[in-house]
Formats: C-alpha cells, structure tokens, sequence
C-alpha cells in the first residue's frame, strides 16, 4: 500500500515538472505583437524605457513605451528609429503601425547640446502624401521625449529636409514640439488663437493608450481651464477618441509653486467607488506636463490631497 502510493506520488510530481517544462520551453505567442514595456524591468536592469509614437488604424499617433538597450543617446535614438522604420517584421501590439519608410537607412546620428541630427538615406522620401505630417511629428515627439532633448533636425543624404517631400510645406529646422501632433483645428478667426495639447484615450484590441492632440481654437482662457473642460465635455470627444473624467467635474482652483502645479477639484473627479481612475490622473498630467513647465501634478478634490504625479517617476504612492 505504502509502495503503491510512493509510486503514485513520484508519477505524480514527475509529470507535473514535465507539464512545466513544456509550458516554459513554449515560445510566447504575443512576442510577435507586444512590445517590451515592462516598467520593473528597467528598474532591475538599469535598461531604459522610452515613449514611442506610433500609428492607429484611425491615423492618429499613439503614445506607448520601447526598452531600449543603447548604451548611449546615439545607439537610443538609432535603436528608435529602427523601430519605427516599416519591416518586414515589426513587434507591436496588433493595431499599432511603424511608419518611417520601408528600406530606409539611419546615415548618421549627431547629438548636440540638447539637440540631436539624424541624416536619412533618400528612401526616407518615399513617404505618403497623408502621412508624410504625422511621420514628421511622430519622429519628432519620440526623439524629444528623450531626456534633455529639446531640438531635431530632419536631413536626407546630407541635406537638410526644409519641406515635405510630397506637399512641399515649409518645415523650420531645427523641429520642436511647436510642430504640433494630431492636430485639429477648431478656429473660427485669426484672434486669440490658443495652441493646447489635450491627451485623449483610444481603445486598441481592449488596451488603453494615450493619444495627445494638438488642438488650435480661439480661446484666450488658461490652458488648464480649456485642458479640463475638453476632457470633460463629453465622455467620447470621437467615435475613437474618449476621455472618463466625469462631465459634471469643476476645476474650483488652481496655482503653481516650486514647480508643481496644484489642481482642486470637486467631487466629481471621484469615479461611483470614491476613487480617481488612473486614466483621468494620467489624462490630465500628460497634458499639463505637454503644456507647462512643471515637475509634478498634485490633485486635490475640496481642498484635500488625493494623488500626485510626477513627471519623471510617474504616480506617486505615499
């Protein structure tokens, strides 16, 4: 009887460590989609995590996250470009674009202060005529979004691209984020016309990605107030854009000190559950940190603290 159930129990255990080894010996069917976006990974290896923007099925550059394993700015902005370059294989979510045209070589990387050159091979031309803004602003904003970055100039077998190749619209050199992304236009006159860049969420195959829109309208009102009440007009601003703050939510006061920006709302800002959803957190961080030069974000509902994001680390839990 004790013979039998040893038995038993070595059967057992034996199959089930080979069950487990078929089961990590499998490849990961995702990798083919995903992108390496684990943020615990960074903080246990020292590798870097940067944003990086690609296309959506609806035209609008998405933000999401790339590992990059450079050593340098020059292999990190290299390794960018390379992602975004059309291949034959990309790995990237499903419903998520590169757009850099197919066969196009990175000639040169030249990194100066807070400034960064990339010189294209002339594939780089061969850009589509509704593409070739969003291909601009995507390089762009994934480049700047590097630390310290500030500045890119775009050249194509040496020269400097001074227009779009299809187009052929002026394009100042060196590019800033002045350059727009996703722009709408939303302006009636040539007075007080206010540039603001509002995030947005947009739903791919049931995950949530940031989308940020440069918006151009006639409104001479704080970027703050116009940031809230465009995240708040309506729960879905397109059949692809949402935002969930709540429509009834107030902005009753706001001041920045010591570069944090203090944000008091009402009750509104709470979700059924007494929470604030990271999505509105995020929401209305990403845009105050694409429109202000602060550090930090705090939240208050009535005068009281709720949460904080910093623009560097992220939520900060307390």
């Amino acid at each position: 009887m004790l013979k039998s159930k040893a038995i038993r129990k070595i059967f057992i255990t034996t199959l089930s460590m080979f069950v487990l080894l078929i089961v990590y010996s499998l490849p990961n069917l995702d990798d083919s989609y995903t992108l390496r976006t684990n943020l615990e990974i960074e903080s246990a290896t020292g590798l870097y995590t940067n944003n990086l923007y690609l296309l959506n099925s609806d035209g609008y550059l998405v933000k999401s996250k790339i590992l990059l394993e450079g050593s340098n700015l020059e292999d990190k902005v290299s390794e960018i470009l390379k992602q975004l370059t059309i291949q034959e294989e990309n790995h990237f979510p499903k419903g998520l674009f590169p757009y850099i045209p197919k066969g196009t070589k990175v000639l040169n990387v030249l990194c100066g202060e807070r400034q960064i050159s990339v010189d294209f091979s002339k594939e780089f031309l061969k850009m589509k005529v509704n593409e070739e803004k969003q291909i601009i602003s995507g390089i762009v904003y994934s480049i700047l979004d590097l630390d310290d970055i500030e500045e890119v100039n775009i050249l194509v077998e040496g020269e400097l691209l001074k227009e779009y190749p299809n187009t052929h619209e002026e394009i100042h050199n060196p590019i800033t984020k002045d350059i727009g992304i996703n722009k709408e236009y939303e302006i009636t006159s040539r007075n007080d016309i206010s540039k603001v860049v509002v995030y947005y969420l947009s739903e791919i195959n049931d995950e949530l990605y940031y989308v940020p829109v440069t918006k151009y309208l006639n409104d001479d009102r704080d970027k703050i107030k116009i940031i809230i009440d465009e995240l708040s007009s309506s729960y879905i601003y397109e059949s692809n854009l949402m935002s969930f703050l709540h429509s009834n939510v107030e902005l009753l006061s706001y001041y920045e000190q010591e570069n944090v920006l203090f944000l008091n709302f009402n009750d509104y800002l709470f979700d059924s559950d007494d929470k604030v959803l990271e999505e509105v957190l995020y929401s209305i961080a990403y845009s105050v940190f694409d429109n202000y030069d602060v550090s930090m974000v705090m939240f208050e509902v009535n005068d009281k603290y709720v949460e904080k994001i910093s623009r560097e680390e992220g939520l900060v839990k307390e």
